[in-house]
C-alpha cells in the first residue's frame, strides 16, 4: 500500500469525523437526543472534556498536558506508519494503523482548536453553538472538548438480577458510552489488529530452496 493511498485514507475518516461534529455541534445542544434506527440507535450530543468515559486528569493544567501528549503522540505516529510502508507491512496492518492514526488526529483537532472557533453549547436549551463568534470562543487553545455523539442503548431499562455480585438489583444498559466517528475508527483498528494478528503478522520468510540432487561423476 503505497504512501498516497494511506493519506487518502486519513483525509476521508478526518473529513468525515469533523463534518458530523461540526454539525452536531452547530446544530444540537448539550444533552440532545434524537433516534436514528429505532430506539436502540440514535444522536446523543455530548462533550468530552478530558480522557476517554469523560475521566479528566488535573484541571486546566492537566487538559493541556494531555493534549501536549496527544499531539507528540500523532507526530510520533506519522514516522512510525511511513516507516510501515517503506517496509512493505501486509495492507491490512497498514489500514489498521491508519484507522488508528486518523480518530486520534481527529479527536486531537478538536481539543486543540473547538474551544478558539466555537461559542460554548448550552446544555439542555434551544441555543446552539456558533462557529467563529464574535465575543471569541469558549476556550483557549489546547482547551477545547471532543463532542460526541453515537449511542446505542440496545438494552434500556433493565436490572441486573438481585443474585448478581456486586451490581444486584441496580440498572443496567448496554452499550453506555457515547462516541463520535474517531473514536470508532480507532476501535475498528484496534480490533482489526488482534483478530487478524496472525494474518498480519504470520511467517512471511521465503521458503528454503532446495537445492537439486545430482549425481556424482566417478
Amino acid at each position: 500500500m503505497n504512501g498516497k493511498k494511506v493519506i487518502a485514507l486519513i483525509l476521508l475518516i478526518l473529513f468525515i469525523d469533523q463534518a458530523i461534529k461540526f454539525y452536531i455541534k452547530l446544530h444540537f445542544y448539550i444533552g440532545e437526543e434524537h433516534a436514528m434506527i429505532g430506539d436502540w440507535a440514535r444522536l446523543h450530543f455530548v462533550e468530552n472534556e478530558g480522557m476517554a468515559w469523560g475521566l479528566k486528569f488535573g484541571g486546566g493544567f492537566g487538559k493541556i498536558i494531555l493534549t501536549l501528549f496527544r499531539l507528540v503522540a500523532v507526530i510520533w505516529g506519522v514516522f512510525l506508519i511511513k516507516g510501515f510502508i517503506e517496509k512493505k507491512y501486509h495492507n491490512g496492518f497498514i489500514i489498521c494503523a491508519s484507522l488508528i492514526f486518523a480518530g486520534a488526529v481527529g479527536n486531537l483537532i478538536d481539543s486543540l482548536f473547538y474551544g478558539i472557533i466555537f461559542e460554548q453549547s448550552v446544555p439542555f436549551t434551544s441555543q446552539v453553538a456558533v462557529l467563529f463568534p464574535q465575543t471569541g470562543g469558549y476556550a483557549p487553545l489546547l482547551h477545547g472538548k471532543v463532542v460526541d455523539m453515537f449511542y446505542f442503548p440496545i438494552i434500556r431499562n433493565a436490572h441486573f438480577p438481585a443474585w448478581f455480585p456486586f451490581w444486584g438489583g441496580e440498572e443496567f444498559e448496554f452499550f453506555r458510552p457515547v462516541f463520535n466517528f474517531a473514536d470508532a475508527a480507532i476501535s475498528t483498528g484496534v480490533i482489526a489488529l488482534f483478530v487478524f494478528q496472525g494474518r498480519f503478522f504470520g511467517d512471511n520468510s521465503e521458503n528454503q530452496e532446495t537445492l537439486p540432487e545430482t549425481e556424482a561423476e566417478q
